[in-house]
């Protein structure tokens, strides 16, 4: 099911501290970004959060998996994403955390990309 305008919307009004956003659609769901930086992913109304080796063990032991879609050849595939843990959803302060984690994650990321190229 694809992400609907309304969840894009409420994540839009939590995440308002990491404005600018910008929300780009694709395949179903819509990446997150905050200043260019992709940070999030809203697949089926549930925001997933960017994480990486030093924030991966945060959403594991909460018993949390990553996000997985099926590819054309039919193997499945594993992205660095993680659904938000619903109270984190519900206390403004602990979401605020996570998501600058997030966005350190994918600060990271990038960086590493560019070193390889």
């Amino acid at each position: 099911m694809p992400v609907s305008d309304g969840y894009i919307d409420f994540v839009r009004d939590l995440l308002a501290a990491f404005e600018p956003l910008r929300f780009k659609r694709m395949f179903g769901g819509a990446g997150v970004y905050s200043n260019e930086v992709f940070f999030a992913i809203l697949v089926d109304d549930v925001l997933y959060l960017k994480v990486d080796e030093q924030t991966r063990g945060d959403y594991e032991s909460q018993g949390l998996r990553p996000l997985t879609y099926r590819k054309k050849n039919g193997r499945t595939a594993t992205m660095s994403y993680y659904p938000v843990p619903a109270d984190i959803l519900e206390d403004p302060e602990a979401l605020t955390a996570w998501t600058r984690e997030a966005l350190e994650a994918a600060n990271r990321a990038a960086r590493r990309s560019t070193v390889r190229r």
